[in-house]
């Protein structure tokens, strides 16, 4: 098995990794790495629908789509990642208790009463610290979820809360839960650099022919060019999203603005507007075939004399 300790926390960077390493390595491998603020997606979810889209804007958090599907997961500095990419029989690779309890394991080590919930994340005392995922390439399985350790847990929050009464037909739902940081509930406080040496130690006491990796140049380039092609661009990380429709009001100018709004495949199908009650006439023609991106719907509403400020009321 290779253990791979990445200190990169880049997140589209870390997010490619584990595709490359699923898809060009043979070897079984367990690696652990942190994000800069970051919202990771789940591969069949509508983005828009699962973040507050102006406070990301705002405090600059990147927006990633991963690989596997699932739910909406927030990372930071104090969120710690592994991943598992193991070998195995078709139809017998998916397997959410056998990758998490290594972790249960450091964790009732530490004193941390934590355990399985009926779904498959990790819970201590009924609250959430850990999501996880897993993608079948082949005859190998790549298992990946969240620790949450000592996170941001306000900005988590702020940052996944959406009105769902906003989005029809908004494809795989997140199942939002109460969270918790596994720190508020150690016994003795320990740092995050330690927790993740006693997952490391205890992985390698488990695999005995468990050996570090180290990215080469070689790796690094490939895992960049699938960055700059795929998880970097706003075609997979937001325009990948299924078909949906987007409705949102509110006063602008002093006058109330009603907005509705159908996208598939990144790009506006049908729009309407009304305006202080009334429908604005032909505001589909305007709209169809524009790519739903602040710049480009910005172009339009300005077109039609409306203020800056009624973009807000588009996303």
């Amino acid at each position: 098995m290779l253990c791979i300790t990445n200190n990169t926390n880049n997140p589209y960077f870390n997010i490619a990794a584990e595709e490359y390493l699923l898809r060009n390595f043979s070897d079984d491998i367990f690696m652990l790495y942190r994000n800069t603020p970051s919202i990771i997606v789940g591969k069949h979810q509508n983005t828009f629908a699962e973040l507050n889209y102006w406070f990301v804007k705002e405090h600059n958090i990147d927006v990633v789509r991963r690989l596997s599907g699932g739910g909406t997961v927030f990372h930071d500095a104090g969120n710690l990642n592994f991943t598992f990419i193991r070998n195995g029989e078709e139809g017998n690779l998916v397997d959410f208790r056998r990758f998490t309890q290594p972790i249960l394991d450091v964790l009732h080590q530490l004193g941390v009463p934590a355990e399985h919930s009926g779904r498959n994340d990790l819970i201590i005392n009924g609250l959430k610290f850990s999501g996880n995922a897993e993608h079948v390439y082949k005859k190998r399985i790549l298992h990946h979820g969240t620790l949450l350790f000592s996170s941001q847990l306000g900005d988590l929050r702020e940052a996944l809360k959406v009105n769902p009464e906003q989005y029809l037909h908004r494809g795989v739902q997140s199942v939002r839960s109460k969270v918790t940081n596994i720190s508020e509930h150690l016994p003795a406080p320990i740092a995050i650099d330690t927790f993740q040496d006693k997952i490391i130690n205890y992985i390698v006491s488990q695999n005995t022919d468990c050996r570090d990796y180290f990215f080469s140049e070689a790796d690094n380039q490939l895992i960049q060019q699938l960055v700059n092609e795929k998880y970097s661009t706003w075609d997979w990380n937001f325009g990948y999203s299924p078909r949906f429709v987007f409705s949102n009001k509110g006063i602008v100018e002093n006058k109330p603005i009603e907005v509705e709004l159908e996208i598939e495949k990144g790009k506006i199908l049908r729009a309407a507007l009304k305006i202080d009650g009334n429908d604005i006439p032909g505001i589909s023609d305007f709209f169809s075939g524009t790519v739903y991106r602040e710049e480009s719907v910005e172009r339009i509403i300005r077109g039609l004399g409306l203020p800056a400020s009624a973009l807000r009321l588009f996303f």
